[in-house]
């Protein structure tokens, strides 16, 4: 099958790149034309593990390429995905639909054959009824059907997560339509049996909403039982796993840490209590996720604060911060709110981060970005732990003790059990566990 594919973000180039491996011919459309070039040399914009690879493969066999031309990208096409970026809206939180619209537009304006218009992007109710209305308006001879096909990509595992999902949504009533999505997705059900959702389009778009307020709900949930944890003497991680193993509640997202960042649970989040108030029917549960969570990045900074027993006049050192490890994504990153508090409280912060530092200088001010784990350590007068990259789960405590000023380390992510960390001679601070805890 011919694809075209709108939009050279996260979900664009990923979905793109695993269409394209899927045996599809994809053509890969943005605007941005030192984007496009940077990826006709082989270059990726964004790290996601394997994307690299993924991609040139495809274009050597090619099945994958990449233009500013929409109109050369239509012909022949059989599936046309929206897959441009729908951030909140300023003023209100709801998901700006403007590029959205803009491309459906241009759709309508190159469309000569039939074709399934493919909403990608996380968009509200309504919206791939919207774009049906557009196409229709401004080129009503054409021949068409609108589906909504939300994405559910962890970044850092999406590549498995689209070739292995747990599950593709396909909203469509059109029976054309949701032949060429049966045919499109044909790998997955011939080798996977992976389950398909067939169902409305507003149905669609809710599931991806539901889906994300529900894990940000439970790991705000955990998030604030780890605080009754650290009041009570009780131990968050050995509550999550007796949890957890009721198979109704499930282990996954039940880690407790510094809140939920990234490029979908913020704003999707926000963007359903927006919506929902709009149809009257409001969703108190997810209004107090936002509330806790943003509330949440304060906390830690404050714990952060105490446990160096103030930071005016001294040094602390950052490891990790991205939103999450195995990506270089810093929007509503904790750091983004815990290391400006640190700095209004007098302290200098020296961070490091494998891939996020490029993107985290554009966007935190007054920071020492060192070369590496233990050159951040120099100086400091402790070390907290924003982010769980793996080569932060093997720290040389000897090493660390030498560097430091103060055997001090702040763990927001629990890697570590207190008592190996005590062992070593360090005072330990971490999530919902009290310090002297056997494990």
């Amino acid at each position: 099958m011919r694809v075209a594919m709108i939009g050279t973000g996260y979900v664009g180039l990923v979905s793109g790149a695993c269409f394209s491996n899927f045996g599809h011919d994809v053509i890969c459309v943005d605007k941005d034309a030192a984007k496009i070039e940077r990826l006709r040399r082989g270059e990726i914009p964004i790290f996601e593990p394997g994307l690299d690879r993924l991609v040139a493969d495809n274009v050597a066999a090619g099945r994958l390429s990449f233009t500013t031309d929409l109109k050369a990208a239509m012909p022949g096409a059989e599936a046309v995905f929206i897959a441009v970026g729908t951030p909140s809206r300023r003023g209100d939180g709801f998901a700006d639909l403007t590029y959205v619209f803009d491309a459906a537009s241009e759709i309508a304006d190159t469309l000569t054959d039939y074709a399934v218009v493919v909403t990608k992007s996380t968009v509200p109710v309504g919206t791939s009824r919207r774009v049906e209305e557009i196409i229709r308006n401004r080129n009503p001879k054409a021949t068409f059907d609108v589906a909504s096909n939300p994405e559910f990509l962890r970044e850092g595992s999406a590549i498995e997560d689209f070739q292995r999902p747990d599950r593709v949504v396909v909203g469509t009533e059109a029976e054309r339509a949701r032949g060429v999505m049966r045919a499109l997705y044909r790998p997955l059900f011939l080798n996977d049996k992976t389950p398909f959702v067939f169902t409305t389009r507003e149905s669609s778009e809710l599931i991806k909403y539901a889906a994300n307020a529900f894990l940000a709900m439970k790991i705000t949930f955990i998030n604030e039982m780890a605080d009754l944890c650290e009041r009570a003497g009780a131990d968050i991680q050995d509550v999550a796993k007796g949890i957890g193993l009721d198979g109704r509640i499930g282990s996954k997202f039940l880690n407790a840490g510094p809140g939920y960042g990234g490029s979908c649970f913020p704003k999707d989040t926000l963007a359903l209590v927006r919506q929902a108030t709009e149809f009257n029917a409001p969703t108190r549960l997810i209004e107090a996720v936002v509330d806790v969570n943003a509330l949440r990045k304060k906390r830690m900074a404050d714990k952060i604060i105490a446990a160096f027993g103030g930071v005016a006049g001294k040094t602390v050192a950052v490891l990790g911060v991205t939103f999450k490890p195995n990506t270089d994504d810093m929007r509503d990153s904790p750091s983004l709110d815990i290391i400006p508090a640190l700095q209004a409280a007098g302290a200098s912060v020296t961070a490091f981060d494998p891939e996020g530092m490029h993107e985290a200088g554009k966007l935190l001010t007054g920071v020492t970005w060192a070369k590496g784990t233990y050159e951040a350590m120099t100086g400091a007068d402790g070390v907290v732990i924003l982010t769980e990259w793996n080569q932060f789960r093997a720290l040389d405590f000897a090493r660390m003790k030498a560097t430091l000023r103060r055997p001090l380390l702040v763990d927001l992510r629990n890697i570590y059990t207190p008592r190996e960390v005590a062992d070593a001679g360090f005072e330990y601070h971490s999530v919902g566990r009290l310090p002297q805890a056997r494990t």
